[in-house]
């Protein structure tokens, strides 16, 4: 499965970067690369079984205690 997931970010890299490295767009190549290696990290701990949180928590503590807003 570790296979799978390392042969399809090869791919999405092989069919994206010479373009963007072609036309010499650096700053969506920087853009693409954080996304992809957060996406790939994610997936990769997904995939070995690691628990992840979930955003929902995130949003909670974001909106209750840093904005004070309050929601139901």
């Amino acid at each position: 499965m570790i296979f799978l997931l390392i042969a399809a970010f090869i791919g999405a890299i092989l069919f994206d970067v010479p373009n963007l490295i072609r036309q010499k767009y650096w700053r969506e190549l920087a853009a693409f690369s954080v996304l992809l290696l957060s996406g790939f990290i994610l997936s990769l701990l997904q995939t070995l079984g690691v628990k992840l949180p979930t955003i929902s928590r995130g949003l909670a503590y974001l909106l209750r205690d840093i904005l004070h807003l309050s929601y139901k």
